[in-house]
């Protein structure tokens, strides 16, 4: 199988902040997937808590077998920079600049964002900062109604303490077993994954991103503002806080819509790729 990305960053954009953002190329799987690609509007994606661009491994060649597809690294992990104090209000800034971009790079017509979990929560509030930006695909990734929690208190904080003392191999066990619902043998296929390694060293990035969720800027009320048509995509295996989440977020969207993958949990650009890809390209083409 032909490698899923360019080995370097195709390009990298400066945040507001002065953060230096990588993006790289999807690589699609054929030459005729490339000739057809060129001809459409690029799509970048976005990835969620301790992961990287690596996460769309699967699901990234598939969709670029149609359009231009790229990838980006968010602060703090990957090829990707940091800047001088965190806060989700960056993460908009930094998506809003690779959108602009790549709108820029092609001729000025607005691209399109599919975000899983955290990375669609920022998806979501970059088309709040910028005209660049034509649908948001959001895969899991409304914020939590206030009366509700991803996982309980002590299982967080639990977490939060692990990722402190430097146990990060077992604070993103944990992590995925609270808040992804993996179990025992899901969490065995992930660990021999080559990615594990990755997102291990990804984990000092989720402490600042569980604290910042609650941020008014990712609340129902300031990301129910969303303008543009917005596709939320929930799978009917995950854990059970994601579902009131997204319908909360679908009930104050202009524009919003909700499909379910059946039998998916929160990693269905893994395990039932054919399925979100279908789902994705009907919104972007529709």
């Amino acid at each position: 199988m032909s490698q899923p990305f360019e080995a370097e960053p195709g390009f990298r954009v400066t945040a507001p902040d002065g953060a230096s953002i990588a993006v790289f190329r999807v690589l699609p799987r054929s030459g005729l997937d490339r000739a057809i690609a060129t001809r459409a509007r690029p799509l970048l994606l976005v990835h969620g808590s301790t992961a990287d661009h690596t996460t769309w491994r699967v699901a990234g060649p598939m969709l670029a077998r149609r359009r231009p597809v790229l990838a980006m690294d968010r602060r703090g992990r990957g090829a990707s920079g940091d800047g001088p104090a965190y806060a989700i209000e960056r993460e908009f800034e930094d998506v809003a600049a690779v959108a602009e971009a790549l709108a820029a790079d092609g001729g000025g017509s607005p691209v399109d964002i599919v975000g899983h979990s955290y990375g669609g929560r920022c998806a979501l509030g970059a088309s709040l900062r910028t005209d660049a930006i034509r649908r948001v695909v959001a895969y899991e990734g409304a914020p939590t109604p206030p009366d509700l929690q991803w996982a309980e208190d002590a299982a967080m904080a639990g977490i939060i303490d692990q990722m402190r003392r430097g146990e990060h191999d077992a604070a993103l066990e944990a992590f995925l077993r609270a808040v992804v619902g993996m179990d025992d043998a899901a969490i065995a296929r992930y660990r021999a994954e080559p990615v594990w390694p990755l997102r291990v060293a990804a984990m000092p990035t989720l402490a600042r991103e569980i604290e910042s969720e609650r941020s008014p800027a990712a609340g129902l009320e300031a990301l129910g503002l969303v303008n543009v048509p917005v596709l939320q995509i929930l799978g009917t295996a995950s854990p059970p806080t994601f579902r009131p989440a997204t319908e909360a977020l679908a009930g104050r969207l202009r524009a919003g819509r909700v499909i379910e993958i059946e039998g998916a949990a929160h990693a269905a650009h893994h395990t039932h790729s054919r399925e979100f890809v279908t789902a994705v390209e009907a919104f972007l083409d529709g």
